[in-house]
């Protein structure tokens, strides 16, 4: 029994896998010129399929929305009373079907055409009412579904979800949508967090244990452990100089021993810190810190004053 369901599992993937995989060769001129065609689209992209078709318009109208192309998804038959009110003249059709041939979606053909939307099509069948109803028409090839009966919509509706995953991403590329514009659309995430939170957000700002660089090894030790951030300022004004840090403490001691009582902080400070400008992203701050291997950045603003530390734990 366990063989035969794993066998059913991996003929599943392995009719579906293929499916896509043979697809590559099948991308042409009919795939460019809709990415063109969506480019020059002053409108949204409107996604309408019936079925099974319109659960895979669903997923990729909310793919292309939330990458740069803005899009819904119309029910073709609630469209067919009424919603399609909310297409206008700019707007382009995704239109989705296997066989092209589906009754709810046809209905609303004449309307787009007389609206003058522009349409895209996804279906099996070149030959189709809704293939030659379309503006530009993106086949879909498959020999059969993983379905054993061959009648449920499975490697039909991978294979046109791929498709337009392939639409969405080739547009946010030429759009050259970025991380950002992503998190823009998913403030809610974890991502969109930490694109949108800014390094003043997250920053320490008070108590600062800030030296002068004639402090003595005592003061240096009971401001960095009055700071409890491993490290002490060494400012000049509203300027940080040098930075010292629990390493920097450990590696006097070990290499002067008592002598190192009479070291000034500007004699063992590490010069110039690593700084991160006031503005920056948290996901960008972070980078910075993993890119330098360091715990610690000072924030600074455009002239180059100090304006708090940001470090690695408050990042995450």
């Amino acid at each position: 029994m366990n063989n035969q369901i794993l066998n059913i599992a991996r003929e599943t993937l392995e009719n579906e896998g293929n499916a896509i995989l043979n697809h590559i060769s099948f991308i042409n001129e009919s795939f460019v010129n809709a990415v063109e065609l969506i480019l020059a689209s002053k409108g949204k992209v409107v996604v309408t399929g019936m079925g099974k078709s319109g659960i895979i318009g669903r997923k990729i109208s909310a793919t292309l929305a939330s990458t740069g192309t803005p899009s819904f998804f119309l029910h073709p038959a609630e469209a067919f009373h009424g919603d399609l009110g909310m297409v206008t003249t700019d707007d382009l059709v995704l239109a989705l079907s296997n066989s092209g041939e589906t009754d709810e979606v046809l209905k609303i053909l004449p309307f787009f055409r007389q609206n003058k939307n522009k349409i895209i099509s996804i279906c099996s069948n070149i030959e189709s009412t809704m293939a030659h109803n379309s503006d530009i028409h993106i086949e879909l090839k498959i020999d059969s579904e993983a379905c054993p009966l061959n009648l449920a919509p499975t490697t039909s509706t991978t294979v046109m979800l791929a498709l337009g995953d392939a639409l969405a991403l080739t547009l946010m590329q030429i759009k050259n949508f970025k991380e950002e514009n992503y998190a823009r659309f998913h403030p809610g995430g974890a991502l969109g967090r930490r694109l949108l939170v800014k390094v003043e957000h997250k920053m320490r700002t008070d108590n600062l244990p800030v030296i002068d660089a004639d402090s003595s090894l005592s003061d240096i030790i009971n401001t960095m452990s009055r700071g409890r951030l491993g490290l002490a300022l060494v400012n000049e004004g509203n300027k940080t100089k040098g930075i010292i840090t629990d390493g920097d403490l450990r590696r006097l001691m070990e290499l002067h021993g008592k002598n190192a009582w009479d070291f000034k902080a500007s004699e063992f400070m590490s010069h110039n810190p690593k700084t991160v400008l006031i503005g920056t992203s948290i996901h960008e701050t972070e980078e910075l810190l993993k890119q330098l291997k360091i715990t610690s950045l000072v924030v600074v603003d455009e002239q180059k004053n100090s304006m708090g530390v940001i470090q690695i734990y408050d990042v995450r």
